[in-house]
């Protein structure tokens, strides 16, 4: 089991902040195509950060891990 977290506009599209995901992945693009299907959003602009330091795609997944997606954000 992974923790996600979802910031900013990620969470109020999903409904939720948090969610415990019972299947892990090998990796994090495994995790987003996952996700996307799932809850019909698109992370391919966001950035994930695994255990509080931020992963490629590539990256692998362990049971345990906590997974952040942070969308872009802008300000001025």
């Amino acid at each position: 089991m992974i923790r996600l977290l979802f910031f900013a506009h990620l969470g109020e599209q999903i409904g939720e902040r948090e969610v415990m995901w019972p299947h892990v992945p090998e990796t994090v693009k495994q995790l987003k195509d996952e996700v996307e299907e799932r809850y019909g959003i698109s992370l391919g602009r966001v950035m994930t950060a695994v255990n509080e330091e931020y992963a490629r795609d590539e990256s692998p997944l362990h049971a345990g891990d906590t997974v952040a997606f942070i969308p872009p954000v802008s300000g001025g």
